[in-house]
């Protein structure tokens, strides 16, 4: 006896399947994503992811892509309360930064891993240097502040956003602890800030 397709009762499917994505990413890894898994978990029939995703690569894409939306929103959520100083600024970016890695571990590996596709989408291409983007206005306007050593934004940038990934990276990995990743992320700040300042040598 052939059975009925279980019904299409989501308002939003599309955010739904993202969503419990993103919860199977965090407790099993990618391996374990299935669009016909998500729509039992959904209870949807098993044909109906693939109105919004043609397979799970697009499904992977996606979830990179709104990784990044999530991310672009943070940073700029974390100036709102910074002040005018480009150092309060900028380490509002870290802390801002180093949160969302720590609370996003699986995201994150999977945005930067899909960043680096050749097939990646134009959409998601943009939104990987949107929140890079906020970052090198940020330096900009240190530098004209005086509060960023002037040269070109890339001698600049690379050196801060390797030291402040490479420490992000440790702590969303548990290669440290999150009472170290805390105490030890003042003085990562205080690095980069140094790293940043204007050459006080006459």
């Amino acid at each position: 006896m052939q059975t009925r397709p279980r019904p299409y009762h989501h308002g939003d499917l599309r955010a739904a399947l993202l969503a419990r994505a993103e919860e199977t990413l965090r407790d099993k890894g990618t391996a374990a994503l299935s669009l016909r898994e998500l729509a039992r978990d959904l209870d949807v029939s098993h044909n109906a992811p693939s109105r919004h995703f043609k397979d799970k690569q697009a499904l992977l894409d996606a979830l990179a892509l709104t990784g990044y939306e999530r991310l672009t929103d943070v940073i700029r959520t974390s100036q709102a309360d910074a002040g005018e100083s480009s150092g309060k600024k900028l380490e509002a970016v870290v802390r801002a930064y180093v949160g969302f890695c720590m609370e996003n571990a699986a995201l994150l590996g999977l945005m930067y891993s899909i960043k680096h596709d050749p097939q990646a989408s134009a959409d998601l291409l943009e939104a990987t240097g949107r929140w890079s983007e906020l970052i090198g206005r940020l330096m900009l306007e240190g530098q004209r502040q005086g509060e960023v050593r002037d040269g070109p934004l890339d001698s600049i940038g690379i050196p801060v956003f390797a030291t402040l990934h490479g420490y992000a990276d440790l702590a969303a990995t548990g290669m440290l602890t999150p009472e170290a990743a805390e105490r030890g992320l003042d003085e990562v700040i205080a690095f980069i800030l140094r790293g940043c300042a204007p050459d006080s040598r006459p």
